[in-house]
């Protein structure tokens, strides 16, 4: 007899069928093989079956034990596929009736005194099996994050004997709870950074149109508070977003205990972070910091000091929203529709070329340090922002009277205009926020004025403006007129949106002139 059990195989966040079919026959005894290309967590899986069975008191039958995980061409990964195994072995073994698994898929790792521990994926898992018209065996541990899955039918035991006993009618398992929805913590307000106004007025602008912004400054002036701040700036997660985020953090197993959050995602790796680390890979092609950060926020600190590969692999992921990790024989793929923001020195020795205390080899130092990043990456970066010295008069001043739940509140009326205005447009979801407009919506919603158009074609005529620079500062114009709340792009939303591009090297001269003139009402010296 052979019996049958439902699991799944993770490709990214995605769940994929996988029916796990155990045969028993005559010779040699004692054997026990798994095919349908297992690695090496799944192939270990027999001795774990194994010591599990011992730890219930259940001995295997004196025959060989084949274990197939159709389709056979598909790749398995992990310890999860444990219990299906188990539970199918049980069927044939005739210690459960073997029809009591056919309405059910299975995860979980199995414990040598019998115990079910908890895997990764349960989230995505659910999904699946309710896609397929089946509940979910998990373990005890990953119950409530398994019922998220909304009308899913799930199964949570503590232990294979507890399960065993279910499905033999001698004991119920109720079926568990959702977790809690944690409450955003606000530790960190913006009226603790002092001075660095206009810096403030750039982060007032990323937040609202969730655009990628950059702080150039000497140590101690306060990037890297502003940048720990922006995701008080923004608004929670959706409840589409908050699906999609939490698919991509049960994968990577940072759900405990069924916790979501409708807190955007902050995520902070140290310069030293590999290109796998950032944007994925490894032996089971997990999420990197790229993809954990989707709908939320990636803050590179100290960003010339990563590797130029690992920084220009983001390079593709801030145009797509997404990673592909390419393998010889699968393609893995991960949302990662995330927003970048990073600080650094305006060179190695910290204090750039200008003031009390210079750099003794600037220009030079600054040129090559900053050197380091590539120019598509600054292209992709729609604010750069100079943070000057914090001097001891900012010190001195009592907190601001303007924090973070004020600007978080004219945050959240520009947000709003931005879904309105495409949601009554008919226009995908996605171009909701201003980062994102393209094509037809760029065109409808971001064509400036006519002194606005003029003051552009300088711009691009002096070389301070790519393709991509043109589309970019659109799309950050608008976003300083929805603040204003003004229906239309005009003359100085352009001028505020140029003043943040860092142009190319041949306009480095120009770009300067801009930013003296970010004050200046008069039109920029392009």
């Amino acid at each position: 007899m052979v019996a049958r059990v439902v699991t799944v195989a993770f490709d990214g966040v995605e769940a994929r069928r996988v029916d796990v079919e155990v045969q028993l026959v005559a010779l040699p005894a004692g054997a026990f093989a798994i095919v349908g290309l297992p690695d090496k967590a799944v192939a270990e899986s027999r001795e774990r079956v194994r010591g599990a069975f011992a730890g219930i008191g259940l001995a295997l039958p004196p025959k060989k034990v084949i274990a197939n995980l159709a389709p056979a061409d598909l790749p398995k990964e992990g310890s999860h596929f444990d219990l299906p195994i188990a539970l199918a072995l049980l069927a044939s073994m005739g210690v459960i009736p073997p029809d009591v698994t056919a309405g059910w898929a299975a995860i979980g790792e199995l414990g040598l005194d019998g115990s079910i521990a908890p895997v990764g994926g349960a989230l995505p898992a659910a999904v699946a099996a309710d896609a397929l018209g089946l509940g979910l065996i998990c373990p005890e541990a990953n119950g409530p994050e398994a019922a998220w899955a909304g009308g899913a039918r799930i199964l949570a035991p503590r232990s294979l004997i507890g399960l065993i006993n279910h499905f033999r009618g001698t004991q119920v398992l109720s079926a568990p709870e959702p977790g809690p929805v944690a409450t955003p913590r606000r530790d960190a307000d913006l009226n603790e950074v002092k001075g660095q106004e206009g810096a403030k007025r750039a982060l007032e602008i990323a937040a609202a149109g969730g655009h990628n912004i950059l702080f150039i400054g000497p140590p101690g002036s306060g990037k890297s508070m502003m940048a720990q701040r922006l995701p008080g700036l923004l608004p929670p997660l959706t409840a589409e977003e908050l699906l999609e985020t939490s698919m991509v953090w049960s994968v990577a197993g940072l759900i405990e205990r069924g916790a979501l959050t409708r807190e955007r995602p902050f995520r902070s790796p140290h310069h030293s972070a590999s290109m796998a680390a950032l944007t994925g890979g490894g032996m089971r092609a997990k999420p990197g910091e790229a993809s954990l950060a989707h709908n939320g926020v990636l803050f590179l600190d100290e960003l010339p000091e990563y590797s130029a590969q690992a920084l220009d692999s983001l390079r593709q992921p801030l145009e797509t929203g997404e990673i592909v990790v390419a393998r010889a024989n699968a393609h893995v793929r991960y949302p990662a529709r995330f927003q970048l923001v990073a600080a650094m020195n305006p060179c190695r020795c910290g204090l750039g070329g200008a003031g009390k205390g210079a750099c003794g080899k600037a220009p030079r130092c600054h040129r090559d340090y900053q050197n380091r990043i590539s120019g598509p990456l600054f292209d992709r970066i729609d604010l750069t922002v100079e943070t000057p010295p914090v001097t001891a008069a900012d010190m001195a001043l009592p907190p601001p009277a303007e924090g973070t739940a004020e600007v978080a509140a004219r945050v959240a009326v520009a947000r709003e205009m931005q879904t309105e205005r495409v949601r009554e447009a008919g226009i995908d979801p996605l171009q909701g926020v201003n980062a994102r407009a393209s094509g037809s919506t760029l065109d409808r919603f971001a064509a400036p004025d006519e002194a606005g158009k003029a003051l552009m074609m300088r711009a691009g005529e002096a070389g301070a403006l790519t393709a991509r620079g043109w589309t970019r500062t659109l799309r950050l114009a608008r976003t300083i007129a929805d603040l204003e709340g003004s229906t239309g792009v005009l003359r100085r939303h352009i001028a505020e949106a140029l003043i943040y591009r860092r142009s190319t090297a041949q306009a480095q001269g120009e770009f300067d002139r801009a930013q003296a003139t970010a004050a200046a009402p008069t039109l920029p010296a392009w």
